[in-house]
């Protein structure tokens, strides 16, 4: 039973990922300060291909913040340069 890769998810690049966290956490009153990195990572066994991390943001906002980048976690796949290439 093998993992079924982008598991029905989207698959968009870095910069459509980054666009998507960015506009959704300044939606949240809470998270609009917060500053956040994305990376591209091996796929894990969740199915998963990258991951965030967040800085500097305030404790009232941290459980907000982990919510909305989980949320878009689950929807998008990080479309890798190969596929890109190949699509064009």
């Amino acid at each position: 039973m093998g993992i079924e890769l982008g598991q029905g998810k989207e698959r968009v690049t870095l910069d459509e990922i980054r666009i998507r966290v960015g506009h959704a956490l300044q939606r949240h009153p809470l998270c609009r300060s917060v500053q956040f990195d994305i990376m591209s990572v091996p796929r894990t066994a969740r199915g998963g291909n990258w991951t965030i991390s967040l800085h500097s943001v305030e404790p009232a906002a941290l459980w907000e913040a982990s919510d909305i980048v989980a949320d878009i976690q689950a929807a998008y796949d990080l479309q890798m340069p190969a596929e890109l290439s190949s699509a064009a």
